[in-house]
């Protein structure tokens, strides 16, 4: 299954909200209460929330007919779901080639043409942002909609660290002869974003394409400076203006799955890579004692670098274990093609099901269940 990308116009998009510019539509500030986030926003302005993590998504109760967000233009790729029904992918569109860009090149419809009664609306970043940072400059509604109470968020709270398998690289791709392009990733249909749906848990992603836990893909034996570990304490990947504040968001579990970019190449120093994980571990519970942590090994590693990914995530599990941290480890299925291949050879959308449901299945019978008891 493949999302067409939608591309409105801005007159295109004031048309279907049921006006022209001139007609002053209600516009709602991204700081609005009745807007439910969740993900790792840099909201210091009121008027202009910046994130740039996939995943990162938002909800709104109103009623009325329809409404629009406004973002900067060219933005990224948004999933947009109405009343829960079938997401369709949006891209913010870019000005003309010489003109001068404004927020009305980037409204992008939400929701339109509906009956004048109660809806939800939701809005994930589908995208890696770092490129593009996206801006949130409000929600623009439509003649006689107005916001209503904020959706209730679920109790249950997940965090997802990775590398491009969480982010969904390439998962709309046709084929693993594919190379990357931004029109083929998509979050929504990670195997992140479906087991928090399966859990029905809210979650953010703390994920970049190539990154790893000492040494990013194709770099130096000796590691990477601009590594997860290096990044994980900001709001946004690349922007050491705001530390994040770990008491806005408490998981009750965090899946890491990192390794891949470690180890995938030679040459590599496994111990370095030990050492890294095991510190960056201890961090993670230092900073969130109260979440379960969940070692993950991907999908795209094989041979001896699976076994040596395996080898580390045990030993630290043993480690942490006997510190008293609740750490559990769980292995995805690798790779095989015999459920395609997303873009440059990384995992289809039909794996990243397989690999929600073995995980969704793992996290009830391992973790949730005993954290119930």
């Amino acid at each position: 299954m493949t999302n067409k990308p939608l591309l409105l116009t801005a007159m295109a998009a004031l048309a279907l909200l049921g006006g022209t510019a001139a007609h002053a539509q209600k516009r709602v500030a991204p700081s609005d209460s009745r807007i439910s986030y969740c993900g790792r926003i840099n909201a210091t302005n009121p008027q202009c929330y910046r994130f740039n993590y996939p995943g990162t998504h938002f909800s709104v109760n109103f009623k009325g007919s329809g409404l629009a967000m406004i973002v900067n233009p060219g933005c990224g790729y948004f999933e947009i779901a109405v009343d829960g029904g079938e997401p369709r992918k949006v891209q913010a569109r870019k000005p003309a080639k010489g003109a001068t860009p404004s927020l009305q090149d980037s409204l992008v419809i939400l929701a339109s043409g509906l009956d004048k009664g109660c809806h939800t609306a939701s809005v994930t970043l589908a995208t890696e942002g770092w490129r593009f940072k996206p801006e949130m400059h409000g929600l623009l509604l439509d003649k006689g909609a107005k916001l209503l109470s904020a959706p209730k968020k679920p109790e249950l709270k997940l965090e997802f660290i990775g590398n491009s398998i969480t982010c969904g690289y390439g998962i709309e791709a046709e084929s693993g002869k594919e190379k990357f392009h931004y029109a083929t990733e998509n979050h929504y249909f990670s195997y992140a974003a479906i087991t928090a749906r399966n859990l029905n848990a809210d979650w953010i992603a703390v994920a970049r394409s190539g990154i790893g836990v000492y040494r990013n893909a194709h770099d130096v034996r000796e590691g990477s400076r601009d590594n997860m570990r290096r990044w994980y304490d900001y709001t946004q990947l690349y922007d050491s203006t705001q530390l994040w504040d770990f008491a806005s968001y408490r998981p009750d579990v965090i899946c890491v799955n990192l390794g891949t970019n470690d180890l995938k190449t030679q040459p590599h120093d496994v111990n370095l890579f030990r050492e890294a994980y095991m510190q960056f571990a201890r961090h993670l519970h230092s900073v969130q004692p109260q979440a379960k942590l969940v070692l993950l090994t991907g999908t795209m590693l094989k041979g001896d670098a699976l076994g040596e990914c395996t080898s580390v995530l045990d030993s630290v599990a043993r480690v942490l274990k006997a510190e008293g941290v609740s750490v559990y480890r769980f292995d995805m299925t690798p790779i095989d093609g015999s459920l395609g291949w997303g873009a440059s050879w990384h995992p289809s959308m039909r794996q990243h099901q397989l690999m929600a449901q073995e995980l969704t299945a793992f996290l009830r019978r391992e973790v949730l269940a005993k954290q119930e008891k």
